[in-house]
């Protein structure tokens, strides 16, 4: 029988509990070893009572279970940190805010086996529940839209041989989701094959505050940092949609030039450019809005947002293009 460890990176944080719990309760052969990252801040020190509850729900699973520190360096690292500790041939990615289903072990167990010996990875299915009795807000949108990502490491099973061999997740990726796609790129380009299983895992939307997607924003220098290592047309490679990132910059552009003449009494040329700003910036908007709810809360939110994440994202692309311009291949070993 296939041998796996389970990682799971974490900040701790409400649904750690429910992952866990879903993970004691599934059917078939359980992990030979979980591995908890506890990616926290550790200044001031971490509360160890919100862990410790979590910990409760594993059951017998808990004898099986070790709790790394992270040091608060992102989802990568925290894997790279679990993976060293990894001596199963398997090791399984899970994020804290999913619920595996309940036949995931003996799923996951089917998935390794039919597994080629130059497969690399095995995708888990990611579900997102989406409300029926109304239209999803643009927060729950985005959530469905990254958890059907190729290669997110939402639930994914690699060979730990294969990670090693290419030097595991490129830690200089402090958030989520373009760690995942580099990495699957540097195992494709060394000749290893990553494909979809049939296991199932649950993905609940999180709750967010009114400016989560600004904040979202700063993954536009991890693109930039993508460029860098895969070239232009890593979009392409990775089959991933290319974003507004240049429509953001317009619209900021026609904004600051707006500003700028105005301020120098060029008054017809700053209205033009605060027309341009304007249109765009409306168009933005009205993207987000007409699939969503309507509600009031909900226009209010995307309203607001629409104005500032157009300046967000050109300046944390521009800021991750001047940081990595010259960032090297990742060569760091994980062992």
């Amino acid at each position: 029988m296939t041998s796996y460890a389970v990682v799971i990176p974490t900040l701790v944080g409400d649904t750690l509990a429910d992952c866990l719990a879903a993970l004691a309760a599934a059917h078939g052969p359980r992990p030979d070893r979980i591995v908890l990252v506890d990616d926290r801040p550790e200044q001031p020190e971490p509360d160890p009572a919100p862990l410790e509850h979590a910990l409760t729900v594993l059951g017998d699973l808990r004898a099986r279970t070790t709790v790394l520190t992270g040091g608060n360096r992102g989802p990568a690292a925290a894997r790279n940190t679990g993976l060293r500790a990894v001596t199963e041939p398997w090791v399984v990615f899970v994020d804290e805010g999913v619920q595996v289903g309940p036949h995931w072990c003996a799923q996951l167990l089917e998935d390794l086996d039919e597994a080629t010996p130059d497969t690399a990875g095995v995708q888990g299915v990611i579900t997102v529940p989406l409300p029926g009795g109304r239209r999803p807000t643009d927060w729950e949108r985005g959530t469905a839209a990254q958890a059907r990502a190729r290669w997110i490491t939402a639930d994914m099973a690699y060979r730990t041989e294969a990670l090693r061999r290419v030097g595991g997740f490129d830690d200089r990726f402090p958030r989520a989701f373009p760690e995942d796609a580099d990495l699957a790129l540097r195992l494709l380009d060394a000749g290893w094959r990553i494909r979809r299983g049939c296991r199932t895992t649950l993905h609940p939307v999180r709750a967010a505050s009114r400016w989560a997607a600004v904040h979202r924003q700063r993954v536009h220098a991890d693109d930039a940092l993508m460029r860098r290592l895969h070239g232009p047309d890593w979009w392409d490679k990775a089959v991933a949609p290319r974003g507004r990132i240049r429509r953001h910059a317009a619209i900021t552009a026609a904004g600051a030039a707006a500003c700028a003449l105005a301020a120098t009494g060029h008054r017809r040329a700053a209205a033009a450019c605060a027309a341009g700003w304007a249109a765009g910036t409306a168009e933005f908007a009205r993207s987000r809005i007409v699939p969503g709810p309507r509600t009031p809360d909900e226009v209010a939110t995307v309203l607001a947002t629409s104005v500032v994440i157009p300046p967000a994202a050109t300046w944390h692309r521009l800021a991750g293009t001047w940081r990595h311009r010259n960032a090297p291949s990742w060569r760091e070993p994980t062992r």
